[in-house]
């Protein structure tokens, strides 16, 4: 081979090489800058997503704070449900308590109405009752005015009670206890009289007591007067009930034991006159009274009624 082709060949060679290596620079040169393109980018992307985490941090500190505040929000609403809870529970203890007082106030009213239930019948009974011992009453102090207007003893019967009174100088002597004749004979002549009313077959089961009340005037010491009352109306007793006088069958003399009392009072119910003063004559006194059966139990139901009217 000649030297000319042998320098040739090099050239060609060396002109392979350089073109190698100027294509492998271009190559390395591209990439460098693929490289650095993308690290660009990716330093671009990174900051952006690091802003946008700052963002987010923000916002989740803010949403943290708003959290916080949503808490105490909840915690102070929980609270007031708490203090209204207890309230209710308080409120519910209250109504059960007020339930319970509402249900006893309901049973002692239905107690009070059957007891008032209960008192209205009796006070109609007591009432029909009072009615009819009104009207015996009437019937009887009628009966026994009757009886003694047409008589010659001048025996007052009084209106209201009944009572019939006797001057103790028709009966008595002066201080005297032992009846006189005279005091005898006006009794054996009024006392079956009295007798024929009270204890005939219409009025007999209405009386509860025949009373003789012994009564004097206002001289002297109390106690003697009520020795000399008590011996007075005795001994009208004595006489009204002696078989010896022969005033009363057996009959009647059994059915007056039953029911006749005597008892003194001494100076305690005078009699006064007009003026307000004692009169000591028609103070000096025997009387007749008699009491009806339920007569006393209605007057004090009626003294307590008015009692509690004027309440």
């Amino acid at each position: 081979m000649t030297n000319t082709g042998k320098r040739r060949k090099t050239d060609e060679e060396t002109t392979y090489w350089l073109s190698y290596s100027d294509m492998m620079a271009g190559l390395l040169l591209t990439f460098v800058l693929i490289i650095a393109f993308t690290m660009m980018h990716a330093k671009m992307q990174y900051d952006a997503k690091e802003t946008e985490l700052l963002g987010k941090e923000q916002e989740l500190v803010i949403q943290a704070d708003e959290l916080d505040k949503e808490r105490a929000i909840v915690a102070r609403q929980k609270n007031t449900l708490d203090e209204q809870a207890k309230m209710l529970n308080a409120q519910e203890e209250a109504l059960a308590e007020q339930g319970e007082k509402i249900a006893i106030q309901e049973k002692t009213l239905r107690e009070q109405h059957e007891l008032l239930n209960k008192l209205e019948a009796l006070m109609s009974e007591q009432q029909q009752k009072l009615d009819n011992i009104i009207g015996v009453r009437t019937e009887l102090i009628e009966e026994l005015r009757k009886e003694f207007d047409n008589s010659d003893l001048h025996v007052a019967v009084d209106e209201k009670t009944g009572a019939i009174t006797f001057d103790a100088s028709i009966l008595f002597a002066y201080n005297q206890a032992n009846l006189t004749p005279s005091g005898e004979e006006f009794l054996s002549e009024f006392l079956p009289r009295y007798c024929d009313v009270l204890l005939s077959p219409r009025y007999r089961d209405y009386i509860s007591e025949i009373l003789i009340e012994g009564h004097t005037d206002t001289e002297g010491d109390y106690l003697f007067n009520l020795e000399l009352s008590q011996k007075r109306a005795l001994s009208v007793a004595k006489y009204c009930l002696s078989e010896n006088s022969r005033v009363l069958d057996k009959s009647q003399l059994d059915e007056l034991k039953e029911v006749i009392s005597a008892t003194g009072r001494s100076y305690s119910n005078p009699v006064l006159d007009e003026h307000g003063e004692v009169d000591m004559e028609a103070s000096r006194r025997v009387e007749f009274l008699f009491r009806l059966k339920d007569e006393e139990m209605i007057r004090e139901m009626i003294e307590i009624l008015n009692a509690e009217d004027t309440q």
